[in-house]
């Protein structure tokens, strides 16, 4: 039976014949021309004469040494980062049986990312001497918390690819702690974290190609059996295929190509999801073929970006390889997920990372007065911590209108308005969280996670790189058409598909992944300006004053008795489209004005206090978990706790490490992640 499984694969092979030999030879030819510019283009202009001469009679000349020395090396360095990260896809999507599988949205590029990081800042000598091994480490690291949390072999291929961006997440949060928190040992890899494939000489291809190869040839070995693991799990089993044996090869070679990967040019994401895709459309099935021709074709897209970014540097600086792959890969994700969603249901899966209620619900006044105590509580402590410490006493005669003149002015005019604006914009982020949970039926539904957070801090980037004499009623104005834009764009995607749960987050991080990519071209242009652009994207509430908390304040104030109307339509939400249809509620109505409040909500916020995320994740979460499913007493409740918590994260970042300061946003991630990572896994046990 294994020889006929294999024969009708080699059938399909043989259909399909002629574009092999095109394929690769096309491919060739392509990769050829690719490679000729990228030797050409660059600060010096060369020609193909001299590229040429270079190549093959080398002189001991300038342009010469320019071509051999520096970009022949990063030439072929795209060639193999590009091979590795396509064959890592491949084999992901292969193993796991889920085609949103790569590098990067598995999280294997943010973990071993993040552990490089670590090393360089902490342990600068294993960075330098070990960085295969911290690649490795922190990929692994990813990938086995991210089959942790998605419930291992119980898992589904949308569950994994959500674990896996959640991973990502989470991990790239406290690699922006680092590069806030350590900024000069941070600063030399703020290129290469965005993907850049500069090379000075040789050695980085001389310590990748080893690697990469050997992972290449071992892969091969294990082609015919992953034929097999493509015809399910049971098929593979009644053929004779070690099922455990496959599928830890397959990983492990994964694992070692991102590890290498990222080790000597960054993390690059979307390559390894667009070149299996394009083989596997021109129909290619057998890895034997496959693997190699997803390699040529991995390599040709990252030289292209390369070559691409290259393009920028007489006008902004040049571009991280990176930020291209995201900016075209992005884009296919969509597609990917529109045309993998086909035909699916709203329905389906509407629910499917709900977690349930604690078995005993709380009194829900309890709660409310509970939560308000301990919000006056942390107020009163932000406003007597901080340089100048003062009194309980101290700060009741400033609001009650005496004090010393000195305390009167660090109270009112510093810490009172900075307070207002995290409590505020805690409550904004936190309600904007709980509409979009509810309407979408998808705990997941978080700003951040639908791409409106990194769309805001692309539109805000813009105006502060763009326009850095601008009023300051620009900045708010560009997070919102950033945020608003990435809004309609995940909406448009997946309104035909009836909001699928797993295709609107999807969708979502592909929209995201754009906006990524224009705030990593607006910080590399920003060049020596870029710490307070990160400052801006990790979220604080440090100068904040009482324009920011009015304008937060009116927001907040006409939308939440809004948000709070819509209760009642939202709880029928929760039964089912069909349900709800039934009873007469107007679907696409109610979830366009709840997300459309969602979206206004966060959009504020991010504008005040900059891109702070998991706010409206896990305050909305939290609530569920206490009372269950009442949408009303959730946003009275979600808006308390999200203050709550963005206080409480002010009031930790302003003293953890005085007098130097922690953006609010890293501390709510901090705190937040093992929360989330709860409530994935225990998502996971109870399917």
């Amino acid at each position: 039976m294994t020889n006929l499984a294999v024969n009708s694969a080699a059938g399909a092979a043989r259909s399909i014949g002629w574009r092999i030999p095109l394929l690769f030879g096309g491919g060739v030819v392509i990769l050829a021309f690719l490679l000729l510019i990228s030797l050409m283009y660059g600060e010096a202009d060369i020609t193909p004469g001299q590229v040429i001469g270079a190549l093959t009679h080398p002189q001991d000349s300038a342009a010469h040494q320019m071509i051999r020395g520096i970009r022949l090396p990063r030439a072929v360095m795209g060639l193999l980062a590009g091979a590795a990260l396509a064959v890592c896809g491949a084999l992901l999507q292969t193993v796991t049986r889920n085609p949103l599988a790569s590098a990067s949205t598995f999280g294997l590029n943010a973990g071993a990312y993040f552990v490089i990081m670590a090393a360089a800042v902490f342990v600068p000598a294993l960075k330098a001497n070990a960085p295969l091994l911290l690649g490795l480490a922190g990929a692994l690291g990813a990938a086995a918390m991210t089959y942790w949390i998605a419930g291992g072999k119980r898992s589904t291929p949308v569950r994994m690819a959500v674990a896996g961006m959640i991973v990502g997440l989470v991990l790239s949060a406290f690699t922006s702690a680092l590069q806030l928190l350590f900024e000069t040992q941070a600063s030399q890899l703020l290129a290469w974290g965005a993907g850049s494939l500069i090379q000075n000489d040789w050695s980085g291809v001389q310590y990748a190609w080893p690697w990469i190869a050997g992972a290449l040839l071992y892969a091969m070995v294990f082609a015919r059996a992953f034929d097999l693991l493509e015809l399910g799990e049971e098929t593979a089993r009644s053929l004779g295929q070690k099922v455990e044996l496959a599928r830890f090869s397959g990983m492990a070679a994964a694992v070692l190509l991102a590890g290498v990967t990222v080790s000597v040019v960054g993390p690059i994401g979307f390559v390894g999801l667009i070149a299996p895709h394009l083989m596997r459309l021109l129909g290619l099935r057998r890895h034997a073929i496959l693997l190699p021709a997803s390699a040529l074709w991995g390599g040709i897209i990252l030289v292209g970006a390369d070559t691409v970014a290259r393009m920028f540097r007489s006008s902004v600086g040049e571009l991280p390889a990176g930020a291209v792959t995201a900016a075209i890969g992005a884009p296919w994700l969509i597609w990917l997920v529109i045309k993998t969603m086909k035909g699916r249901q709203s329905q389906e899966g509407g629910t499917s990372m709900s977690v349930g209620a604690i078995g005993r619900r709380l009194p829900y006044p309890a709660l409310v007065i509970g939560l308000l105590v301990l919000l006056i509580v942390l107020m009163t402590g932000g406003l007597m911590a901080g340089t100048l410490r003062l009194s309980a006493a101290d700060i009741g005669q400033v609001l009650l209108g005496g004090g010393e003149p000195f305390a009167r002015n660090v109270v009112m005019d510093l810490r009172l308005p900075r307070i207002l604006v995290a409590a505020f914009a805690g409550a904004a982020l936190a309600i904007a969280g709980s509409m979009m949970q509810g309407a979408l039926r998808n705990p997941l539904a978080d700003p951040s996670v639908l791409g409106v957070t990194s769309g805001a801090g692309c539109g805000a980037l813009a105006v502060l790189v763009l326009w850095p004499q601008a009023p300051a009623m620009m900045l708010p104005l560009g997070a919102i058409a950033g945020a608003a834009g990435a809004a309609v764009c995940v909406y448009a995607f997946t309104w035909r598909k009836g909001f699928h749960p797993a295709a609107l987050i999807l969708v979502g991080i592909g929209v995201s992944a754009i906006g990524t990519a224009g705030i990593q071209f607006f910080v590399i242009k920003s060049g020596i300006a870029a710490a307070p652009a990160l400052a801006w994207l990790a979220g604080s509430t440090y100068a904040r004053g009482y324009a920011e908390w009015l304008r937060l304040a009116v927001v907040t104030v006409i939308l939440a008795p809004v948000a709070w109307g819509l209760g009642r339509k939202i709880d029928l939400l929760a039964f089912g489209d069909q349900v709800s249809l039934g009873l007469g509620l107007k679907l696409q109505r109610t979830r366009l004005i709840a997300t459309a409040i969602g979206v206004a909500l966060a959009a504020t916020a991010a504008s005040s206090v900059g891109s702070i995320g998991f706010i409206g994740l896990l305050a909305p979460h939290a609530v569920r978990l206490m009372i269950g499913h009442h949408h009303r007493r959730s946003v009275v409740l979600s808006a308390l706790l999200g203050a709550v918590l963005l206080v409480a994260a002010d009031f930790i970042g302003k003293t953890v490490m005085a007098p130097k300061e922690i953006p609010a946003g890293i501390i709510v991630a901090l705190l937040g992640t093992p929360y989330l990572l709860m409530l994935m896994y225990r998502s996971a046990v109870r399917k």
